[in-house]
């Protein structure tokens, strides 16, 4: 399960398919150097984007 304290690099590198899902919700981040260290909560808060609809998102692509 994908928790608010992982960082956008260790998501996109243990599930490579929740790159789609963050790039639905305008994440285009993975790429850039602060992936590395700001964590999925933080970069969710920076875009404006609603941080527990997201996480479900995530998780429930990483289940199938």
């Amino acid at each position: 399960m994908i928790t608010k304290d992982w960082t956008i690099t260790d998501i996109v590198e243990k599930y490579p398919k929740t790159t789609e899902i963050l790039m639905n919700h305008g994440m285009h981040c993975f790429g850039c150097m602060a992936a590395r260290f700001e964590n999925i909560e933080q970069g969710a808060m920076a875009h404006g984007i609603n941080v527990d609809e997201l996480m479900k998102e995530l998780n429930d692509a990483i289940k199938e």
